[in-house]
């Protein structure tokens, strides 16, 4: 396993560079573009066209857009969506690895487990070493483990996902909430009128 990071490394790092992937993403536009109407790729231009045709129209409503505005927007918005479709298509590939290579250890497919083990157990010391640097030497560690870490009923020490998404919902809301009054009094920019035509036109 750790051969395999290693030999990937610089694959890893040429990968996550932003004009890399800005490369790909629009190398992949290009592809569906070129693709035909009848086909599979053809139907997905057309609803990403018909998706930023729609995001553009609705932004054209809430301000003055002229034509280097609206094709700087179609162009923006083409790469964005792509690029959040990637985004997805990477979570549900890694997702779909991780749970393959859970079911290769648990059952020991191929005699990996303990290669598996090992690397999960150094990625767990290096993440325990800082928790561990901060115990009070009058807490025992198993003590210390329990109450922040490793709870005695195997339950996680932190809250539902779902509690969390809504939790961060919520911050996020309030933050554009915030930044949206400030906007409005101190600049400017009618950021909550704009929110109010928006919300006016999706209540129509």
């Amino acid at each position: 396993m750790a051969m395999i990071k290693h030999l990937t490394a610089p694959i890893r790092v040429i990968v996550r560079f932003p004009l890399f992937q800005l490369a790909v993403v629009v190398a992949i536009i290009l592809f569906l573009q070129a693709a035909g109407e009848t086909t599979v790729f053809g139907r997905i231009f057309s609803g990403l066209d018909k998706l930023v045709d729609a995001t553009v129209q609705t932004f054209a409503a809430l301000f003055n857009i002229r034509s280097f505005t609206k094709s700087w927007l179609t162009s923006s918005f083409w790469i964005g969506y792509v690029y959040l479709a990637c985004l997805l298509i990477l979570l549900l590939a890694r997702l779909a690895i991780t749970a393959v290579v859970d079911l290769a250890g648990r059952h020991n497919v191929l005699w990996l487990r303990s290669a598996i083990a090992r690397e999960r157990g150094i990625a767990a010391y290096r993440a325990w070493v800082p928790f561990e640097k901060i115990r009070p030497a009058d807490i025992p560690q198993p003590v210390w483990e329990e109450k922040f870490a490793w709870p005695a009923d195997n339950k996680p020490p932190y809250l539902p996902l779902a509690q969390r998404v809504l939790r961060g919902v919520i911050g996020y809301l309030v933050v554009i909430a915030a930044l949206a009054a400030l906007l409005q009094f101190f600049t400017p920019f009618p950021v909550v009128t704009w929110f109010g035509r928006l919300f006016h036109m999706g209540a129509a």
